[in-house]
């Protein structure tokens, strides 16, 4: 491709690409997405974690997050079969440190292979639902399945739950508010590509309106 043609706007049409070929284009636009790093558990009791870069809150009262799953072939993988199976899940938000974990529990193990196990990661119990917490996420969400909702032809479930309790490393709250730069929150790019926060920019509020100063008569 020559230099003048780099520069010529592309169209393309979604209805001529296949499923995969949408997903490379839409997760290299849809950036940078936050990480749903989900721990649930299989039938045999075994621990599972997967990560999830479609995701998002959806309510503040009661808090609800929603994630999106997608199928190996035929079938659903085994977070969103243990979800709809036990209907309790954490959701955790994993820190640049975690990078490697997080990339490796991606790997499609068989059902009753525990990632948790396999990666050796430290857990512990949560309070009100069954599946365990991951010790070193700064953040951890208990939840509890509410509904779930199939898109697109490949019949992706959207998986939305309720937030029942949250742990947060000390440090990371003042005045009810996370410090982001102290989280350090891993995100998610196109293809096996990771990204932390670089440069925050603070703009004025938008909920608050402009002072005006009166002008003398």
């Amino acid at each position: 491709m020559d230099a003048s043609s780099q520069n010529e706007p592309v169209r393309i049409d979604p209805k001529e690409r296949d499923a995969d070929k949408c997903y490379r284009l839409l997760t290299g636009i849809v950036v940078p997405r936050p990480v749903a790093w989900v721990t649930t558990l299989s039938p045999s009791g075994g621990v599972n974690v997967a990560p999830f870069s479609v995701f998002t809150f959806l309510s503040a009262k009661p808090p609800m997050l929603g994630f999106s799953v997608g199928r190996r072939g035929r079938t659903y993988k085994d977070t969103a079969q243990n979800i709809l199976r036990k209907e309790e899940y954490v959701i955790h938000i994993a820190n640049g440190a975690l990078i490697d974990a997080v990339h490796e529990s991606s790997t499609e193990f068989p059902a009753d292979v525990s990632e948790v196990d396999h990666l050796k990661l430290e857990t512990v119990p949560s309070e009100k639902v069954a599946p365990p917490r991951i010790a070193a996420a700064p953040i951890a969400m208990e939840c509890r399945f509410r509904q779930c909702l199939e898109f697109g032809e490949t019949r992706n479930r959207f998986i939305v739950g309720e937030v029942v309790m949250i742990h947060a490393r000390g440090g990371l709250i003042a005045n009810g508010k996370i410090d982001t730069m102290a989280l350090d929150p891993l995100v998610r790019i196109a293809g096996p590509n990771y990204a932390r926060l670089g440069e925050i920019v603070t703009m004025r509020s938008v909920f608050q309106a402009p002072k005006t100063v009166a002008k003398d008569d």
